[in-house]
């Protein structure tokens, strides 16, 4: 197997389209080589605890409305197009992601961290649901399986709370300044929402390469 290191935020429409796009590809692929690590990435640390209102955020982060709707028109045109179940209009709060990355981290030691990812991106972006809400997050954790009386005791702790800021802090210090982010096999790094093709050409060149 080789690994596939994927730096991610879960409120990143980039990170959410370039997830549909991969798994697209390991869907057409099913014996691909790849075994998957998801890895924190936030792109606001220093968000509020309790996050804040949607559009106030959008309108600081670009300048106003109007730098809000230029920058994200291009997410609006390929979300339509590649993923029409979202409805970015139903998302109200902008959440801190921190315990949204605990859940994850979590989630992989029980070998759930990829379902974890998806029901993030699901409860985000198709049903608007705070995913900085402990109690969200709780209720997450029990629609993949897991304990979801015991997540939400975690939550309450400041359990991995280090841990998942220094995983982050150490991306930022491999040069990594924007998600997503693909490193493949610890030597090749790829970033941004690449297309399905692309995946599917590294695939077949990697299973190539393996069976020479």
């Amino acid at each position: 197997m080789i690994t596939l290191d994927i730096f991610h935020d879960p409120i990143c429409p980039w990170c959410y389209i370039g997830k549909t796009r991969l798994d697209r590809a390991l869907e057409a692929r099913p014996d691909h080589p790849f075994a998957i690590q998801w890895h924190p990435f936030q792109l606001n640390p220093t968000m509020p605890k309790e996050g804040m209102d949607r559009l106030a955020y959008l309108e600081s982060k670009f300048h106003g409305t109007e730098g809000a709707l230029k920058a994200y028109k291009p997410i609006i045109d390929v979300m339509h197009k590649e993923l029409p179940q979202a409805d970015l209009g139903k998302i109200k709060r902008t959440p801190n992601t921190l315990d949204a990355h605990r859940l994850i981290h979590w989630a992989g030691i029980e070998g759930r961290q990829t379902a974890a990812i998806s029901s993030l991106f699901r409860a985000y972006f198709k049903d608007g649901r705070d995913i900085g809400s402990r109690a969200v997050l709780a209720e997450l954790a029990a629609e993949i399986e897991m304990d979801a009386d015991a997540i939400a005791r975690l939550l309450d702790t400041d359990a991995d709370v280090d841990e998942i800021k220094r995983r982050d802090a150490h991306a930022r210090e491999r040069g990594i300044n924007g998600v997503p982010f693909f490193i493949v096999g610890n030597q090749h790094a790829v970033s941004g929402a690449q297309p399905t093709d692309l995946w599917l050409n590294v695939i077949d060149e990697l299973t190539e390469r393996n069976a020479l």
